[in-house]
């Protein structure tokens, strides 16, 4: 069979799962897959395409003959494997955020800056989940209009902290429901010194804090949007919140445009035609986007657009996507398509 030979490492993971089922509806030419995780998890089967395939464990020579390799593992293994995966002739596409600010390193959403593949050098970051729905949402507008300021507050999903998160939310409903003392172990940080439930509450902290009394989630959304924009003039302040939703990460956002031609029925009009963007915006019939409705959709969901009642340039949206699927595994396949399409990847075989 002709085609790229693709790895995935973290195969066993949250994000790893997905981007299986991405490859699966993949329309790049895929001539092998290759399941990479730790030791631990060496032995075990999943299924592709209804073929069942042994996970290995990962060492440098595992990305031998490898193509185009995914990487979901964690920052530090990634680190570690980036590079001897390159070395061997891999692509990588990282879903971490190892490289995220890397200046050698390209940070792609494909339908906002595909163009800046042409510059990898073996390794294209993944963008943070969070930023990546905002800034397809975003981008039609600061094409047509220009952005001058961007205020987010995020409603964050426990699956963005992997499967132990949902694991531990269903645990803590149940045992609040029961009346049961409620144990947490894991959010809003694991690297931190305190956790709080998060059944039944909204934790104001995603990742560890850092400087200014921002999390690293929050400087992760304000530092890449301007990388991905290309716009170091762009103000980006963010606030992440994580609640107890399963999957789907929500979002408001604040925003001001350059070009005081801009309407909302001006923006409705881009966001109707921009690609991987779904407007459904009717209050009048209560339709908007929620996060229950984005699971299992690639696409990113704008909703409740309106004219700031203060600010000539200001306007509100509200934007949903699925955090696994277009806030990782999707996006990171949706690069390898592009990868494809731009003819960036090594000739299939």
């Amino acid at each position: 069979m002709s085609g790229y030979h693709v790895a995935v490492l973290g195969a066993t993971g949250a994000v790893g799962t997905k981007m299986l089922e991405m490859l699966e509806e993949a329309t790049f030419p895929i001539a092998s897959v290759k399941l990479l995780a730790s030791k631990r998890s060496a032995g075990k089967v999943l299924s592709f395409k209804g073929q069942d395939i042994v996970i290995e464990e990962t060492i440098p020579d595992s990305f031998v003959g490898v193509d185009i390799a995914l990487f979901s593992a964690g920052g530090s293994i990634s680190k570690e494997f980036a590079p001897e995966a390159v070395k061997r002739g891999a692509v990588v596409i990282d879903n971490t955020s190892a490289y995220r600010m890397d200046v050698d390193v390209p940070l792609v959403v494909p339908e906002v800056n595909e163009a800046a593949l042409h510059t990898h050098q073996g390794i294209i970051a993944n963008p943070n989940c969070s930023t990546i729905q905002m800034m397809v949402a975003l981008e039609p507008v600061r094409k047509k209009y220009g952005l001058s300021r961007i205020i987010v507050s995020t409603y964050q999903a426990v699956s963005g902290a992997g499967i132990s998160a949902i694991n531990e939310l269903k645990e803590q409903a149940q045992q609040m429901l029961n009346d049961e003392p409620v144990e947490a172990h894991i959010l809003p940080a694991g690297g931190d010194k305190k956790h709080f439930p998060i059944a039944f509450n909204a934790l104001p902290q995603i990742d560890v804090f850092s400087d200014a009394g921002y999390t690293y989630e929050e400087w992760k959304m304000m530092n890449e949007t301007k990388k991905i924009m290309e716009d170091e003039t762009i103000k980006v302040a963010a606030t992440c919140v994580r609640i107890p939703v399963v999957s789907g990460h929500s979002e408001s956002v604040y925003f001001e445009v350059k070009d005081n031609s801009a309407t909302v029925f001006g923006i409705k009009h881009e966001l109707e035609h921009a690609p991987g963007v779904i407007l459904q915006d009717d209050p009048e019939s209560q339709l908007y986007p929620t996060a229950l409705t984005s699971v299992g959709k690639k696409e990113t969901f704008v909703g409740r657009l309106r004219k700031d009642l203060d600010e000539e340039l200001g306007f509100h949206m509200w934007v949903v996507s699925d955090n696994l699927l277009k806030g990782a595994a999707w996006n990171s396949v949706e690069i390898a398509e592009s990868l494809h399409k731009l003819d960036l990847v090594r000739v299939p075989k």
